[in-house]
């Protein structure tokens, strides 16, 4: 089975439950949520005349994506020396994973997704599921109450006095942990999530691979 990959690379995780771990990004093309202050707009869409024949030589960000096998994948991973593995995106559920997931889990990494909970998926034992909750965007895409059941964890982009209104409402209920995420790293999202944590007792993600250098 192949895959639509805008670009695969190692890195540092840098948000969320797994910020400081070695990981592999797996980031799959494909995206019809439409946020505004993305930063990977150019994984939202998947024209043909886009693909390129080796996209682990990419460097930098860009429409190009290559198709790539599962054995693809795993060769590159097997090479990285690194256990963790990130499915990204674009939005990942947008092609059926499930497959990739279960190769990788028999090859002895640990998988972790990132979506935007616009998707449906079933939770697994086999990954690590973050959902980022996506709402009002231009796709027109709502976020669906079973993407938050089944994640492991949330978190929030934060920019607005109403995203951590939602962040609190889901957090009643909500057993594993939410995270806010200043949007942008802008001193005023982060200001508002600072005084949400302390208020709420949220966990704080602040992107720290944009502060180390890498992607």
């Amino acid at each position: 089975m192949n895959y639509k990959i805008n670009e695969v690379f190692r890195t540092i995780q840098g948000e969320a439950k797994f910020t400081g771990t070695p990981c592999v990004f797996i980031r799959l093309q494909g995206c019809g949520v439409g946020c505004a202050w993305c930063d990977t707009k150019h994984t939202w869409e998947t024209n043909d005349n886009d693909r390129v024949f080796d996209i682990i030589a990419k460097e930098s960000d860009g429409d190009s994506w290559a198709s790539m096998s599962i054995q693809d994948i795993l060769d590159y991973c097997n090479d990285s020396g690194v256990s963790h593995v990130v499915l990204t995106g674009g939005e990942p559920f947008e092609q059926d994973i499930e497959p990739l997931i279960e190769a990788l889990y028999r090859n002895h990494f640990q998988v972790q997704i990132e979506t935007s909970g616009t998707v449906p998926f079933d939770s697994s034992p086999n990954a690590w599921v973050t959902v980022s909750p996506k709402y009002n965007m231009a796709g027109g895409k709502e976020v669906l109450e079973s993407c938050l059941i089944n994640a492991d964890e949330i978190k929030f982009p934060v920019g607005k006095d109403i995203d951590v209104e939602r962040a609190a409402e889901i957090q009643k209920w909500f057993i594993g942990d939410v995270w806010l995420q200043p949007l942008s790293q802008s001193k005023k999202a982060t200001k508002l999530c600072l005084e949400a944590c302390y208020k709420h007792g949220f966990n704080l993600s602040i992107q720290t691979h944009k502060y180390i250098g890498v992607r």
